[in-house]
Parts: structure tokens; C-alpha cells; sequence
């Protein structure tokens, strides 16, 4: 009983993945690719899930055939040894000061949109999204799966609402032929739709804590992403119909801005309040993997505060660690005001990589057609990391830091 506790279902696990997916981007990323390819960014929906798939293949026969808390750094750790398990727990550990505290920035400004609140009581809104974080942290993960479960519908059913209200038929779709479609746009709206399937690596610690992870875990994994792009896919077919990228809008405000349009401006909350809640849904899944690797790390040290599990079998010693961080991290931030947007880039560098790492892992221990996927999956990653250019020097010189940096672990990981 020294394990986490096993109790998340298939439907469970789909709740957890596709709000993930869907967190922030869901009300910024179909007006973002709407304004760089319009009509063409309905095929690219479709086309990015296409490229995806490989790597989620990739993801899911990692977490089926070697599940465990310790996600991409476990992965990494049994192809090429503990010191690159190391090296790749932090890694993605090196997320926390800016890509925590920047989502909970965007998901306080919900908050404001519907209520115009100060900047003092957004920083109260973070602080209160953390604790409330924290306290579904300490409870087991089907706590946090039943609740994003219920956000997955929420923001299924805004989209539906918005359909039916807005009178969106499948023949009024503006969907080009193939022959049509500009090259230049696809690939420039792929470069921002990428993000939204950010979170597999999230996902993958929490594999060990399925009731059946060798069954429901890929499942949920490829069903969750097939939700996710199809709500993506939804939400830009709005977009499109009502104009709503142009004119000068912020990214973020094109579904609220369809919704008042649609039902009124006592509506507006509604769709506040659901953004927030995709945001938090998002937060909360890669607050409560942080602390899975955490104290999956911890297990070099088994005597240590962080390698120990609570009653309900949750690391909440590491999950107390993470969270600390990022109260000082947002405050920080706050403190400072210092330029998210750019840091966000770089640490967008950093997930491509580690979803490179997954990969060649993958084309190492696996086996039949998972590896096959696993060497494609690599290969799309490294076009990814082609595509963020220069930017990308940021999460190579962070690898390469932590390479030269951490000492040689001695003895190899016990993440189950």
C-alpha cells in the first residue's frame, strides 16, 4: 500500500486530459489561428491531430507498458539511464516559475472581464486558486477528475449553446477545398495551435494511478485528445461564422464576445466563469503532476519528507513544496511585473523538448508499432523545435545546464 492510490476511471482520465488540453487556449487559440489562416484553419485542426497522433501513440504505450509517477523523467530514466531521468524531471520542473503563475495570471483575467476587478484582487484570485489547488492536491485524484470532468462539460456545452443560438449548420461551414488551401497559413496557424496539445507529458503522471492503467490509460489519452481537437475545431467554426478575430480584439475575448453577442451582456459572466474554470483546470493537472515528479524524485531518499504519502496515498509533502513555489513565483511576478509573454515562449521550447526526449525513449524500449510512432513522433518534434527557431536555444541551454550541473545519481529510480 506504499503506492499511489489506483482509482481513476476511463472517463475519469478523459475529464482529466482534455481539460488539459483545452485549459487556456480554448478561448484564445481558434481566433489566433482564425486571424493568421481564416477559412484554412479549419483544416488545420484536422491536420495538426494527424501530427499529434504519433506522439500520443508514443505517450500512451509509454504509460501503458511502464506507468508510473514519475511521467517523462521514468520514460527518459529507463532508455538512457537515471542521470537523464534526472536531467529531464528538471526540466520540467523548470516550468513552475513562469508557466504556473502565467496561466494563473490568464486565468484571473477572466475575472476582470466580467467584473473589472483591481490588479490587487486578481492577485487575491491566484492566491485563492492555488489554495483551492492545494486542498483538491490532498485529496486523492478522483477528486480533482470529478471536478474536471464537470469543466470538460461546461465547456462542451458553451460550444453547443453557441452552435444552436447561433444557428451553425454543417453546410454553412466555410470549409475550402483542398486545392485551395494556402500552405503559408497552415503552417503559420499550426505554429500556434501546437499549444493546445501541450499536457501529454502532464498527463503521463498520473498513469500509475489509473485503475487499470494498461487499459484505460491510452484510452483516455487518445479519446481525451479527440475531445479536445474537436472542441477546438468547434470553437473556430464560431469564430469564423461571427467574425469575431478582427476588428482590433484580443484573442481571448472572441468567445465571450460571441456569447454576449448571442445572449446578451448578462451572459458575459457565464462565459468568464467558464474560462476561468478551463484555466484552473489546466493549473490543477500540472500542479498535481509537479508534485507526482517531485516526489517520484524523492524516492532516491526514501527517509525524506517528500518521498512519504499521506493517508489517502497523495504526495502532499511535495504537492506542499510546489504550491510554496508558486505562491513566491506569483507574487514575484507580480512584484516585479515582469514580461510574461516571452518567458512563456522559452518554456514552450522546453515541453517540445521533452516530448523529443519521450520520443527517443520511446524508439528505445518499445517495441512493434508503438516504436515505429515513437521514432515518427521524434522526428514531427524535432520540426517543432525547428519552428520556434531561435527561441529554442532557451530550453537547449536549460538541458544542457542541467546535464553538466546535477550530480550522477548512483542508483536508478523507483517511481511506481
Amino acid at each position: 500500500m506504499s503506492g499511489l492510490k489506483q482509482e481513476l476511471s476511463l472517463a475519469q482520465g478523459v475529464g482529466l486530459l482534455s481539460t488539459s488540453l483545452l485549459g487556456t487556449g480554448v478561448f484564445a487559440v481558434p481566433a489566433l489561428a482564425a486571424q493568421l489562416a481564416q477559412n484554412d484553419s479549419l483544416w488545420a485542426w484536422p491536420v495538426l491531430i494527424l501530427l499529434v497522433f504519433p506522439i500520443a501513440i508514443g505517450f500512451a504505450a509509454l504509460g501503458r507498458h511502464f506507468p508510473s509517477a514519475g511521467g517523462a523523467a521514468h520514460f527518459v530514466g529507463k532508455a538512457f539511464g537515471p542521470h537523464m531521468a534526472r536531467v529531464t524531471g528538471w526540466l520540467f520542473l523548470s516550468v513552475i516559475p513562469v508557466g504556473l503563475p502565467a496561466a494563473l495570471h490568464i486565468a484571473a483575467g477572466f475575472w476582470q472581464a466580467a467584473f473589472g476587478w483591481s490588479s490587487e484582487n486578481l492577485l487575491l484570485v491566484q492566491l485563492g486558486t492555488l489554495l483551492v489547488i492545494w486542498f483538491l492536491g490532498t485529496r486523492s485524484a478522483g477528486s480533482s477528475a470529478n471536478i474536471q470532468t464537470l469543466i470538460a462539460a461546461l465547456v462542451i456545452a458553451l460550444v453547443i449553446a453557441i452552435w444552436w443560438k447561433g444557428d451553425i449548420t454543417l453546410p454553412e461551414i466555410p470549409l475550402p477545398a483542398i486545392r485551395d488551401i494556402s500552405p503559408s497559413n497552415l503552417f503559420d496557424a499550426l505554429a500556434v495551435m501546437f499549444w493546445c496539445f501541450v499536457g501529454l507529458e502532464a498527463f503521463a503522471h498520473l498513469a500509475t494511478e489509473f485503475r487499470n492503467p494498461e487499459r484505460d490509460f491510452p484510452r483516455a489519452l487518445l479519446i481525451g485528445m479527440l475531445v479536445a481537437g474537436a472542441v477546438y475545431w468547434g470553437c473556430t467554426v464560431a469564430v469564423l461564422k461571427f467574425h469575431a478575430w478582427g476588428e482590433g480584439r484580443e484573442a481571448g475575448a472572441s468567445l465571450p464576445g460571441i456569447v454576449v453577442q448571442l445572449f446578451g451582456q448578462k451572459a458575459l459572466w457565464v462565459a468568464c466563469i467558464i474560462g476561468y474554470l478551463a484555466c484552473f483546470a489546466s493549473v490543477n493537472i500540472y500542479t498535481q503532476s509537479f508534485a507526482r515528479l517531485v516526489w517520484s524524485q524523492a524516492q532516491l531518499k526514501p527517509q525524506s519528507r517528500l518521498a512519504q504519502l499521506s493517508s489517502e496515498r497523495v504526495p502532499v509533502a511535495a504537492l506542499n513544496l510546489v504550491v510554496g513555489c508558486c505562491v513566491l513565483f506569483t507574487l514575484l511576478i507580480y512584484w516585479l511585473h515582469l514580461p510574461l509573454g516571452a518567458l512563456i515562449t522559452y518554456a514552450n521550447g522546453i515541453f517540445i523538448l521533452i516530448y523529443l526526449l519521450c520520443m527517443l525513449a520511446g524508439a528505445r524500449i518499445l517495441k512493434g508499432r508503438s516504436r515505429w510512432m515513437a521514432m515518427l513522433g521524434a522526428v514531427l518534434c524535432c520540426v517543432l523545435l525547428a519552428m520556434v527557431g531561435w527561441k529554442a536555444a532557451y530550453a537547449l541551454m536549460v538541458f544542457a545546464a542541467l546535464w553538466l550541473l546535477l550530480p550522477r545519481a548512483k542508483t536508478v529510480l523507483h517511481t511506481r
